[in-house]
């Protein structure tokens, strides 16, 4: 299988892509490249990676979502590397609009696992196609902002830019509180 490899400067930060056709396969800021080589080979055996060689339909909606356009990704098609309750999660993922937040115990309930908060967070934290499924915008029970692969500063951004309004905490270990 070829894998067509993408370069995005964004406000947070540089972000590679991976695609199969149409799909998005991967979405991530640089900060996993084992953790995607180690996917790629469990799930779908033996890949080539290429550089694209046009602009894909993906890289042009993920610059729209950064200029305004927040809808402009939501209906991407994405191939999710993962084990089936991970795909479960994620598939709930995509049902928390632009604008709202969810806890991992609301997807924990959605998905028909309600005692299932722990693994729901480790899904969510494996989540191999950030903000297209949007992991970030799962907080913690006490309305928290938890932790994120690409780092809170990112999740804060992402979560207003998309009109959540956020406040400060004085929690040490709550950095931010969704109002």
């Amino acid at each position: 299988m070829t894998l067509f490899h993408e370069e995005f400067d964004s406000p947070v930060g540089m972000i590679d892509l991976l695609t199969s056709g149409d799909a998005l396969v991967s979405l991530d800021f640089r900060t996993h490249e084992a953790r995607k080589a180690v996917l790629l080979q469990r799930y779908i055996g033996a890949v080539e990676v290429t550089n694209a060689t046009r602009r894909s339909d993906v890289l042009a909606r993920l610059a729209d979502y950064f200029e305004g356009d927040l809808q402009a990704i939501e209906s991407l098609a994405v191939q999710q590397l993962g084990t089936p309750f991970q795909q479960k999660v994620w598939a709930a993922l995509r049902t928390v609009t632009v604008g709202t937040t969810a806890t991992y115990q609301q997807i924990a309930e959605q998905i028909g696992s309600p005692k299932a908060c722990r693994a729901v967070g480790l899904a969510n934290g494996a989540n191999p196609i950030a903000i297209v499924v949007p992991c970030h915008r799962v907080i913690g029970a006490n309305q928290t902002l938890t932790g994120y692969g690409g780092g809170l500063e990112r999740k804060r951004w992402l979560l207003e830019h998309e009109g959540v309004t956020l406040v400060a905490s004085t929690s040490r270990q709550a950095v931010l509180q969704v109002a």
